[in-house]
């Protein structure tokens, strides 16, 4: 009778979560590092900076611009001196005649004008050195999120598998106290057990309803954070029981890890990069910028040549105006050097200075904070290594002693207070084993986490 309700038991937990879809972590990881919001908007960073270094390349590219302009006004010029302020000036040229007078025609200028800073000292060489370790840092920024959500995922998945045993093992404690309340009434009513035995036993099932609804509500929550974590619509999930019938294999062979530096350094080590890169970029402003320039200019006017003698030789025709009839050219190079530039810069690169050196204070943190957390992940697997090796025993010791009380029991040689604790006992022992086993993957997930290669562990399935 009691075989056949376990078995009835065990069909209705997996006929309820039958629905529920059959996950493994690497699919959850997979779908995670897709899906989730943080990677894909670091990812289209990384993607922008990569433009940008394109556009810093072609920064180097000479200045080609193309001009043509038709006005029509007058020409009236004034002997005196000006400034062109912001460009807020006419160009209008003509003769300084005694008076005011508002003769008017078309004119217009075509140009073509060609400016290019052949040699900077360095300037754009810098300019592109940064553009690179700029795309290098966010790439750095990429895989460390990655790496993070990697993590994350698998202690979601981790929880949401021992919430899972969690389930099955008070399923079997509401199984083995409705057995017994049955027993207990049926006894009660044969006057062969006090009554107060069969109200015990409806509170020893009411208690244990209390804890399969409170695993059940445990079960949702950690389903709930991986569904999160993965980016997807919400839904229930079952995991793998491959966490639950073996422990990590590089644990027993006491596997070391490898060198490499941890995904979280190698992002701190680019910011340090850019930042010294910013002060050798600061540094090329001290200097001179050198350019070569040419200039194809043709201009058109409807005021004749002696208008100076003349003020009637202008035509208003549109086409007179516009139509080309003297042109220039022009070539040449310069140089251009703002003599104070070097005063203002070097306040800048020495403020740089200090911020490479913040991020050098940072990365060291880091660095200690990892280290630490490696020996306390060394520490925790020894310990849930040995409480690995405990938990069979306690189960074991608790289903004997449950044989035991419960055979008493039904034979009326021990009361029910004697029976509920070992059910207790029993049921505590079957967590324990749940969670020790978990804990190990836990613990061994930690290490992973400090020494930042999460191969080790994906590599165990």
């Amino acid at each position: 009778m009691y075989f056949k309700k376990i078995t009835l038991l065990f069909f209705l937990i997996f006929a309820s979560i039958g629905h529920s879809q059959t996950l493994s972590l690497k699919e959850a990881i997979k779908t995670g590092l897709e899906n989730y919001g943080s990677i894909r908007a670091k990812s289209n960073y990384t993607s922008a900076s990569r433009e940008t270094l394109k556009q810093s390349k072609r920064d180097y590219l000479p200045n080609l611009n193309l001009s043509a302009q038709q006005d029509y006004g007058t020409i009236n010029g004034q002997n005196g001196a000006l400034y062109g302020l912001n460009g807020l000036a006419a160009a209008s040229s003509g003769p300084a005649l005694p008076n005011q007078n508002w003769n008017s025609a078309f004119g217009a200028l075509y140009l073509v004008n060609m400016n290019w800073d052949f040699f900077t000292f360095g300037k754009a060489k810098e300019k592109i050195n940064l553009a690179k370790v700029d795309v290098q840092a966010k790439e750095r920024d990429l895989q460390q999120e990655m790496f993070q959500q990697e993590i994350k995922i698998s202690a979601a998945y981790l929880n949401l598998l021992a919430s899972q045993r969690l389930l099955i093992s008070q399923q079997k404690n509401l199984s083995r106290a409705e057995v017994f309340k049955k027993t207990a009434v049926a006894r009660v009513k044969n006057g062969l057990l006090a009554g107060v035995d069969s109200t015990l036993a409806t509170a020893e099932v009411s208690k244990a309803k209390i804890a399969l609804n409170l695993a059940r509500n445990f079960v949702k929550e950690q389903n709930n954070k991986l569904v999160d974590l993965m980016g997807v619509a919400p839904q229930d999930f079952k995991t793998d029981t491959l966490f639950v019938n073996q422990i990590p294999k590089a644990i027993l062979t006491a596997e070391k890890t490898t060198d490499s530096l941890h995904p979280l350094l190698q992002y701190y080590k680019t910011r340090i990069d850019y930042s010294d890169q910013q002060t050798k970029l600061y540094k090329r402003f001290y200097y001179p910028t050198m350019s070569a320039f040419g200039v194809v200019q043709t201009r058109a006017s409807g005021f004749d040549t002696n208008y100076v003698q003349d003020q009637t030789a202008f035509t208003r025709n549109y086409w007179d105006g516009v139509n080309p009839d003297r042109s220039n050219y022009l070539v040449g190079i310069g140089i251009s050097w703002n003599l104070t530039t070097p005063f203002r810069m070097s306040r800048q690169v020495s403020a740089q200075k200090f911020v490479s050196q913040a991020l050098k204070e940072e990365y060291n943190q880091a660095d200690r904070e990892l280290k630490s957390q490696m020996s306390f992940a060394e520490d925790k697997i020894k310990i849930t290594l040995e409480n690995f090796a405990e938990a069979p025993i306690q189960v074991n010791a608790a289903q004997k002693a449950y044989l035991q009380k419960s055979t008493l029991y039904k034979n009326g040689l021990t009361d029910l207070t004697d029976l509920t604790q070992t059910m207790f006992t029993l049921n505590r022992a079957e967590i324990d084993r749940d969670i020790v086993n978990n804990n190990v993957w836990q613990s061994y997930l930690l290490k992973v986490a400090a020494s930042g290669n999460f191969d080790l562990f994906i590599n165990e399935f």
